[in-house]
């Protein structure tokens, strides 16, 4: 079992040093420069996912910040988590998305800047949503306690979401691909159809976790303007 978590240490041979963290940026490199230096079609298929990206964003913000200023912090934090994700895929290569020391520090800064600007600049916003509309004056001081917890844990809920999603794929296609060699021809045919199938799950799950992320930001920040 010690095996089985060890494609989530984030040391090195070198030293024991945690060298694997550098795979959360090393993968920029490997993006060819065609896709944002020169018109192509990649640059124009990023061009679109940007596009509907602000576009689904600009519907959460508030209307005074729906220039694609205020939206460009969350869809580079898609893109960020969507490579980290898809690198995580291949082997050998560190899942940087999958430590709460990663998740934790991309949701924990974000929920403070909030939180810091609705309650600096709109204190009076801020303490109308601690009290829905139209709640009866007996229930005001327990929904008041259940807003602050429900607002304090959301930075956790956040890192928790993201990591245990990108932990538990990795570890199913971990425990598949270790009783490969135990089994006959046709069982091996079977698990390398199960694997392929959960790695195209995998997929769909790294594309899924990226987007809730940087859409539950946007949801955050357009509660305290």
């Amino acid at each position: 079992m010690s095996n089985l978590f060890s494609i989530f240490d984030p040391t090195t041979e070198i030293n024991s040093l945690p060298m694997n963290w550098t795979s959360t940026m090393v993968g920029l490199l490997l993006i060819p420069t065609s896709i944002w230096l020169t018109p192509s079609r990649n640059s124009m298929a990023l061009n679109l996912l940007m596009n509907k990206l602000h576009a689904e964003m600009k519907t959460i913000l508030s209307k005074g910040n729906q220039n694609k200023g205020n939206s460009f912090i969350f869809t580079s934090l898609f893109l960020m988590i969507l490579m980290n994700n898809f690198l995580g895929l291949f082997p050998y290569i560190f899942t940087s998305t999958s430590h709460l020391t990663l998740t934790l520090t991309l949701a924990l800064p974000l929920w403070m800047t909030f939180m810091l600007f609705g309650w600096i600049k709109n204190t009076n916003h801020m303490f109308e949503h601690l009290v829905p509309q139209g709640t009866p004056t007996m229930l005001m001081p327990f929904m008041v306690i259940i807003e602050t917890i429900s607002n304090l844990i959301r930075p956790g809920t956040l890192a928790v979401r993201l990591t245990a999603n990108m932990i538990a794929g990795h570890l199913l296609l971990t425990l598949l691909g270790n009783n490969g060699p135990t089994m006959n021809h046709t069982l091996l045919a079977v698990l390398i159809t199960a694997q392929i199938l959960l790695l195209i799950l995998e997929s769909a799950v790294a594309i899924i976790q990226s987007y809730v992320f940087a859409i539950l930001s946007t949801l955050y920040s357009s509660e305290v303007n």
